[in-house]
């Protein structure tokens, strides 16, 4: 079946189609390319060959990374990248995956869970993975799965082309994201640390969702995935809930109500009122008065 889906390969390093495109090569003979980038997203799933994959670094130095059969790899725009073949006499065959950033953010408003593998690869500059025989078997079938759909013009095709395009950035990253997670994500959550720990120390400031992110140089869309899959709710929730949290303890120590709220980053009274009163039952000075009281009896 695979010969069947075979892509002659040709040096091209754009993309024809605005959306997406998918090949499987099976190379002998293979010549390098010079290292380029693209200004699209490129997965790759590497099948077999003498194979070592170069990518450039923050610094500008290459990384050099020696594939092995179940290696994915993940490369952002603008990531300078090639493959260099060892030993030409074997075959080099590896699946290969582009999708334009368009693309990408008609996705991201089905959900941001489709771009949680490409944001990481943003953040962490981590790119390449290594798949488990289950879970490379898995992968290899969904990229089969599309490029079967995409090689003909059957009764649907677009409908059915979106949902196996769907199908294959889901698998894979539910795959790396099981098994990253399984080990800790120690770098998620170190970051997830000192994001918190910014929020805290700077309540009284406007910490949007660009704003956090520009703070820690990751996208927007990583932070908000970041914080639905940790805590169940959006940074905008965790913000409110904290801010509402310090202004409870400054009102039953004391303080006045209108300069707490706008001490910790609300803007009017009204939509201070409002969250306060949807998050523990009771108005600011009823709850401040039940707190007195409580003092009084006791």
């Amino acid at each position: 079946m695979k010969n069947k889906l075979r892509s002659s390969f040709n040096s091209r390093q754009y993309m024809l189609s605005s959306d997406f495109e998918v090949f499987y090569y099976s190379d002998k003979d293979f010549k390098t390319l010079s290292p380029h980038a693209h200004d699209y997203y490129e997965c790759y799933l590497f099948l077999e060959g003498d194979v070592v994959m170069e990518i450039q670094k923050s610094s500008g130095d290459m990384l050099e990374y020696k594939m092995t059969p179940g290696d994915l790899m993940i490369v952002p725009p603008g990531i300078s990248h090639h493959a260099i073949m060892q030993e030409s006499d074997d075959y080099y065959r590896r699946f290969v995956f582009w999708i334009s950033r368009d693309c990408c953010n008609r996705l991201m408003e089905e959900s941001v869970d489709y771009m949680y593998l490409m944001q990481r690869a943003e953040a962490f500059k981590k790119y390449i993975y290594h798949l488990a025989p289950a879970q490379f078997h898995q992968v290899e079938s969904k990229f089969l799965r599309l490029l079967e759909e995409t090689s003909g013009e059957r009764y649907a095709s677009d409908a059915f082309r979106h949902i196996c395009l769907c199908d294959l950035i889901l698998t894979i990253n539910r795959v790396i994201y099981d098994e990253e997670h399984q080990h800790g994500g120690g770098d998620e959550l170190t970051l997830f640390q000192n994001i918190l720990s910014y929020v805290e120390g700077n309540l009284e400031a406007t910490l949007s969702l660009d704003d956090v992110a520009a703070q820690f140089y990751v996208s927007k869309y990583y932070v908000a995935h970041l914080f639905k899959d940790t805590l169940g709710i959006s940074l905008h929730q965790y913000i409110i809930k904290k801010r509402l949290s310090e202004c409870r303890d400054a009102i039953i120590s004391g303080d006045s109500i209108t300069g707490t709220y706008e001490r910790f980053g609300f803007r009017d009274y009204s939509s201070f009122f409002k969250a306060f009163k949807k998050e523990y039952g009771m108005s600011p000075k009823e709850y401040q008065n039940v707190y007195k009281n409580d003092l009084i009896n006791n």
